[in-house]
């Protein structure tokens, strides 16, 4: 396991602590919330950055990067929609679109790394759900 997909792999940490806190409506808590977001996030361009800089790109690495991803969007906005903040029917557009790609990638002979309008995609969704997040209408 090489140091760019023990990166990834920590990003999955912050996950279980960003949900958790979610149910706590307390300004601090959400500012908490948002950090813990914006870190798992900003690993998503350090391991990348890293797997390139140090030759360290691996099929594992280009399997589980967008898996965390989504996990790491999908999580949140699941429990946003329980908590009143996200309409449903816009998560579960996110959801679709998320598993109509991942479908076309099971069906490819070759792991292919991102592109540059899947990075587009994940940089709005991460501002987006910071946003949401963030006790900015509280």
């Amino acid at each position: 396991m090489n140091l760019p997909n023990l990166i990834t792999f920590s990003r999955l940490l912050g996950v279980p602590f960003l949900l958790y806190g979610l149910y706590d409506p307390s300004v601090q808590s959400r500012w908490i919330c948002v950090a813990i977001f914006v870190v798992a996030a900003a690993t998503d361009w350090l391991d990348g950055y890293l797997a390139r800089k140090l030759n360290q790109i691996t099929d594992l690495g280009k399997f589980l990067d967008p898996l965390v991803d989504k996990l790491l969007v999908l999580a949140p906005l699941l429990v946003l929609i329980e908590l009143g903040k996200v309409p449903a029917w816009a998560v579960f557009l996110i959801l679709g679109r998320e598993l109509t790609i991942a479908g076309w990638r099971v069906n490819k002979t070759t792991i292919s790394g991102a592109n540059i309008w899947g990075k587009l995609k994940t940089v709005s969704q991460i501002v987006a759900i910071a946003l949401l997040i963030a006790p900015l209408s509280e």
